[in-house]
């Protein structure tokens, strides 16, 4: 299944997790922070903790970063990407 790619009108999408009979399943919008990352966003760095990813968005230039704010949660939560600002990517990586 493809997924639109990221519009310059969005500036987070938060994933989250939904009850489908007897299963716990990604939602819509889970399943389009995966396809983005799998196929549209260019991986650029990871952080020091391992949990968070910074891609990068070739059409736009913008920096989104991958994390898992639930982490609590089965399986570390549901994913959310996020758009970040220069200065705060300077804070969280480390970028060549």
């Amino acid at each position: 299944m493809t997924y639109p790619s990221l519009d310059t009108s969005e500036f987070v999408l938060k994933g989250d997790w939904v009850q489908e009979g007897l299963d716990i399943v990604a939602d819509e919008t889970a399943c389009r922070i995966g396809y983005l990352t799998r196929n549209i966003l260019v991986k650029v760095a990871v952080d020091f903790s391992g949990w968070a990813t910074l891609y990068r968005d070739a059409t736009d230039g913008r920096y989104w970063e991958l994390t898992y704010p639930d982490s609590y949660e089965h399986g570390g939560g549901a994913p959310m990407l996020a758009c970040l600002e220069i200065e705060e990517i300077k804070l969280r990586y480390v970028i060549d």
